[in-house]
């Protein structure tokens, strides 16, 4: 209850200032743009467009997704969080908000793409949604134990993409093969392999970002 309390404060407190949901718009849209400016009418292959989607997603993420922690720090109440609050609700409410921003974000880009690129063509929708879905999970729960490390840095910016690369760098590399599969039409059985090592990765990142954040958190 009290992680969904801090959800709902962040929520809030997003509607007012609107600077995560701004940054991912902006980020997004220019992107984009340039991606389109660059190919200038010009015919790209499929997996080409799977993998510049891909990209689109990691680096929108971290422009939109570093401050889960951040503003606790800037504003002051991290004191407050710390004396009202265990480091796994905290944390939970953090991961809960960052997931609707992963969501909202990826299923905008999802559909820009398909209607703004010819070649991106998804055969197999199950592979994609499934695909989506655990990518989703996983970028949120890397993105929420990283803004928590580096909230305590002084030089909070560049940190995060140094942090976030190695970190998301095998969850990409899933994502890009599991978009392939669908894009050739893949089924659920043919990709099964692929599906595990997005589901293992969720599961170990989610499982090592709550036994960290009391260290991190109590720091």
């Amino acid at each position: 209850m009290k992680s969904f309390s801090l959800f709902k404060k962040d929520w809030q407190s997003e509607l007012r200032t609107r600077y995560a949901v701004n940054a991912l718009a902006m980020f997004i849209l220019v992107t984009i743009s340039v991606i389109m400016f660059s190919i200038a009418g010009e015919k790209i292959s499929e997996y080409l467009t799977g993998g510049l989607f891909w990209v689109v997603i990691f680096f929108s993420a971290m422009s939109g997704l570093s401050r889960a922690f951040v503003s606790e720090e800037e504003r002051g109440t991290t004191l407050v969080l710390q004396l009202i609050a265990s480091p796994s609700t905290i944390f939970s409410g953090k991961l809960i908000f960052n997931l609707i921003l992963v969501f909202i974000m990826n299923i905008a880009i999802t559909i820009l793409f398909s209607m703004l690129f010819e070649s991106f063509i998804i055969k197999s929708a199950s592979v994609f949604l499934l695909a989506l879905i655990f990518g989703n999970i996983g970028i949120a729960i890397a993105s929420t134990i990283i803004a928590a490390i580096i909230s305590k840095a002084s030089s909070k910016g560049t940190l995060y993409p140094v942090l976030s690369f190695p970190i998301l760098l095998p969850l990409i590399l899933t994502l890009l093969e599991l978009t392939k599969f669908s894009m050739d039409g893949k089924s659920i059985n043919q990709s099964i392999i692929e599906l595990s090592v997005l589901i293992c990765y969720d599961v170990i990142m989610g499982t090592a970002s709550y036994l960290l954040f009391d260290f991190i958190w109590k720091d």
